[in-house]
């Protein structure tokens, strides 16, 4: 698959059951072992018209609050979130979702509800009930949720024994 352009604008996508849920730009930060992209505070989202029903999100217009550096790693079922207020690093955030594919200007995943908020030296689970409201709701199967929480309890043991990844490919792009 091709790379993209650092510095490019491509589209975040979210498909659910094959269709589009929901869309915003993004700029490429990088594209090598991480795709990372960058979310501007402010940054247009759009939602087009879906079978499934509306996107948790679509009250809002915008992706308001911090900017977000994302790293996406090929083949894992998780996003590193780097979130930003006022131009300084505020908080990591682990983001369960579908494993990214790529298309030509685009990328795709869906968010599965679960995260991980980490702090400093802590960590702790964000949103654990929203697995089984996404199996009640026909976004996940009883299968793919009990892939979510596989991933998540291995990416907690790493967590608990100190190994951050994300932290190497962010302070390549700080320097």
């Amino acid at each position: 698959m091709e790379r993209f352009v650092v510095g490019s604008a491509v589209q975040r996508r979210e498909a659910l059951h094959g269709h589009g849920w929901m869309t915003m730009p993004v700029q490429v930060i990088a594209d090598d072992d991480v795709l990372a992209v960058w979310i501007e505070d402010g940054t247009a989202l759009a939602f087009p018209p879906h079978p499934f029903g509306t996107h948790p999100w679509s009250h809002q217009d915008r992706w308001v609050g911090s900017s977000v550096l994302q790293l996406h790693r090929p083949n894992d079922a998780y996003a590193v979130w780097a979130f930003f207020r006022d131009g300084r690093l505020d908080r990591w955030y682990i983001n369960f979702q579908a494993p990214c594919r790529r298309g030509e200007t685009c990328f795709y995943t869906v968010g599965h509800g679960l995260d991980i908020v980490v702090d400093d030296d802590t960590w702790w689970w964000k949103d654990r009930d929203d697995v089984t409201e996404q199996v009640e709701e026909r976004r996940l199967t009883q299968a793919e949720a009990d892939a979510v929480w596989v991933e998540a309890e291995r990416v907690a043991v790493a967590l608990d024994r100190g190994a951050c990844w994300q932290a190497s490919p962010l302070a390549a792009l700080e320097s």
